[in-house]
């Protein structure tokens, strides 16, 4: 990557125009690294962007360079923080991070008492979800909801999270209650200034 501005922002409807590289990059790094990912398609992906649940990364030049969103569970008691891709030439920058956190805080101020809910199998993932206050929880501490699930159909370990009637699976699920968050996991900090 060249020493390029990187813009984190809320998507708006003229990002739809990375709609379809999204998917094809979620999928392509999916097979790649041999992870359990769920497709998104480019229509989902635009649907995202036009409900204002989105978070793009865009260079100064207008490559795109990363992306997230969330989704409303059983009428706001649950959001997903789901679909953080990162383009392979700005990985390894603070791109993922900064999507993750700016995703984050976009949940948080859209549905502040929502219970927000993050399943990966990526330890890098795993490590921000805890910088924010998520902890690793079964899945029946998440949405039950089946459309949610639907979408773990084209993770290539499908069969694993059926065999195990939905109990469990190679990913590992997070999750940020703010009723029990701690003050900083909310973005206080101490400070030792007089």
């Amino acid at each position: 990557m060249n020493n390029h501005l990187i813009f984190i922002r809320i998507a708006t409807i003229n990002d739809i125009q990375y709609a379809a590289e999204i998917a094809r990059e979620t999928e392509s790094s999916a097979i790649a690294r041999g992870s359990g990912i769920s497709k998104r398609s480019p229509h989902l992906i635009a649907k995202k962007i036009s409900e204002g649940k989105a978070v793009i990364a865009v260079s100064s030049t207008g490559a795109w360079a990363g992306f997230a969103y969330f989704e409303v569970w059983d009428n706001g008691k649950f959001i997903s923080n789901s679909g953080l891709i990162v383009a392979p030439a700005f990985r390894n920058c603070g791109v993922a991070r900064s999507i993750k956190e700016r995703i984050f805080s976009l949940s948080r101020k859209a549905y502040p008492k929502a219970k927000i809910f993050s399943i990966t199998s990526g330890l890098t993932i795993m490590k921000m979800n805890s910088a924010l206050g998520f902890e690793p929880v079964t899945y029946s501490e998440i949405t039950g909801n089946e459309s949610f699930w639907e979408g773990c159909k084209s993770c290539l370990n499908y069969n694993v999270l059926e065999g195990k009637k939905r109990c469990n699976c190679l990913c590992t699920a997070m999750l940020y209650d703010p009723a029990a968050a701690a003050p900083a996991a909310a973005g206080l900090i101490e400070s030792n200034c007089k």
